[in-house]
């Protein structure tokens, strides 16, 4: 017998994102979309249950509900979820501005890849074309940063329509659906069918394209091989940890491909990326497109053969012109390319190429340490890396959200587990990491989560620290404060020789910011204040912020502008 849902919208949408394994909501309060807030708490008799409690109901409910200060911080948090447990994020946002509040979230989700719906409310339709509060059509807002999106007006089809926004958002390639529902039609009631989910294509990918990658492979002498996102999403981390170590692949990783090998992996050579990709004669990228990362695909010598191996057809960066391509469940790709390789190679043909690069990486940690351990008055970035450290633990999520003090951890931070590694990624989106750090707390509430921030950054989200308070997430917060934007400083002095628009104020104590939302926090101003302020940030037991002020000339060595 079918499984029916009854009641208004709010009911039929819920039950479509729980079809898909959504087990949170986040949000911020919007008469819009009042109808799943209803049906997340249990209605009235749920509230009754919790006690006419505001936080018990939130918890409690058929659905946890998780109320932040900013709907950026709910879309984010939504595609956080996403991003650690690899089940659809899910956010409600309220009419007209709360959409285009969430746009940056949405197009984020985008360009990661990342499976998550989004519900908008949307004026009353028997009130459209009146000027109602918050009336606008955001569909041509979001449709070109998602996979779906639609208005939903038949009270009906609710269920099976929000059910074909999950599918669109979980099938390959992933990425964010939206669905908008006008008020009247949200509060309408209806019975429906709960929707099962559509299973996805089984994407075999085509075996002649595996044999020519193979042939590639096996003719190559220092191949190197980028793990990417993609591979992580795909559910495909194990297998290529299996396949790197069965051909002996040198590996650089990028994204959420960081961790698939441990820290210390003796084939994970990220540290030595740059003698890598200018001596390899052949770069396999898996599971992350040819973009502004990868040198938009040139390697070194122009002549040097590019593989790339994507999740679907969209995904292949032919801009790039590969030498081959495959694509399809990734799993099944690097299975059948390894499969294919045993026959054409042997074990050990790496081996000189992958001692050779450990030891350029052995020399890039160890040229490094110095910065990691110095003393000098006016702090280095990379010093408080040196005391962080030591102190993660192989479940900590490490989370990003920053320009220059962000891509000192990127050098340093090697996570020992896939899913524990998060940043902006390829949109550069600042002020994500409130929002991921609240999606850590709520998906891995037994693991420590460390959010890195620059103090610009910290402008974009900082308030919603109130709403870690709230739901009682206890995040570690670790700001590099150089009282600039030095992401673009720097370039700006490469490129005109003087910089403007560059600089925040000197010294600005978030610190108390943060203490004055519930949390709590210090200002650090000496390097031997660093270690012992990140202890205290763990035994807290709340949000707390070790706000360090550091060297505002200590720029992140880059030769571009990201041109």
């Amino acid at each position: 017998m079918t499984e029916q849902v009854s009641g208004h919208g709010g009911h039929h949408v819920l039950a479509a994102a729980q079809a898909y394994g959504a087990d949170a909501l986040f949000t911020l309060s919007g008469a819009h979309v009042f109808p799943l807030y209803d049906a997340a708490i249990g209605g009235t008799e749920g509230y009754e249950e919790a006690g006419r409690d505001n936080s018990t109901a939130l918890a409690g409910g058929p659905m946890r509900m998780v109320d932040v200060r900013h709907e950026a911080t709910a879309v984010f948090a939504a595609e956080g979820v996403a991003k650690l447990t690899r089940r659809p994020g899910f956010a409600a946002i309220t009419a007209g501005p709360g959409v285009t509040n969430g746009i940056s979230g949405i197009t984020s989700a985008y360009f990661n890849g990342i499976p998550m719906v989004v519900v908008g409310g949307r004026a009353p339709e028997f009130r459209w074309g009146t000027g109602a509060l918050q009336e606008i059509d955001h569909i041509p807002l979001v449709a070109p940063v998602t996979k779906h999106a639609a208005t939903l007006k038949d009270p009906s089809t609710i269920a099976l329509d929000a059910g074909a926004a999950f599918a669109a958002a979980t099938h390959a390639h992933r990425g964010p659906a939206f669905i908008d529902i006008p008020m009247d039609r949200f509060y309408a009631p209806a019975d429906a069918a709960v929707p099962h989910p559509i299973p996805p294509d089984p994407r075999v990918p085509d075996p002649d394209s595996l044999t020519a990658v193979a042939d590639l492979l096996a003719a190559a002498e220092r191949p190197v091989l980028v793990l990417g996102s993609d591979v992580w999403m795909d559910g495909a981390a194990d297998t290529a940890r299996a396949v790197v170590e069965s051909i002996g692949l040198p590996v650089v990783a990028n994204g959420m491909g960081r961790g698939i090998l441990p820290r210390g992996h003796e084939l994970l050579v990220s540290r030595a990326r740059g003698p890598a990709f200018s001596q390899a004669d052949l770069v396999i990228v898996a599971g992350t497109t040819l973009d502004f990362r990868l040198g938009y695909g040139t390697f070194g010598d122009p002549a040097v053969p590019v593989v790339h191996l994507a999740d679907s057809a969209e995904q292949l960066s032919l801009h790039a012109n590969p030498a081959a391509t495959a694509y399809g469940d990734l799993s099944k790709v690097l299975e059948g390319i390894a499969e294919a390789w045993s026959v054409r190679a042997s074990v050990g043909r790496y081996l000189t190429w992958a001692q050779k690069l450990a030891e350029h990486a052995a020399a890039a940690i160890a040229k490094d340490q110095h910065l990691l351990t110095s003393e000098a008055e006016s702090i280095h970035p990379a010093r408080i890396y040196g005391e962080l450290l030591p102190r993660l633990t192989d479940d900590t999520v490490v989370i990003g959200d920053g320009g220059d003090f962000v891509s000192f951890a990127g050098r340093f931070v090697e996570p020992s587990k896939p899913g524990r590694w998060m940043d902006p990624g390829p949109y550069g989106c600042l002020g994500t990491g409130l929002g991921y750090a609240l999606a850590s707390g709520v998906a891995m509430p037994n693991s420590p989560s460390v959010l890195l921030l620059g103090d610009g950054a910290a402008g974009f989200s900082l308030m919603d620290v109130d709403t870690l308070v709230r739901h009682g997430i206890p995040t570690v917060m670790v700001m590099g404060n150089n009282s600039a934007w030095g992401l673009e400083k720097f370039p700006m002095r490469m490129l005109h020789t003087y910089d403007v628009a560059a600089d925040l104020q000197p010294g600005t104590r978030y610190d108390e910011v943060v203490r004055a939302l519930g949390g709590d926090g210090e200002l650090v101003t000496r390097p031997d204040e660093i270690g012992p302020a990140i202890d205290r940030a763990f035994a807290s037991g709340v949000p707390y912020l070790v706000n360090v002020l550091t060297d505002p000339e200590a720029a992140y060595p880059r030769s571009t502008t990201g041109i």
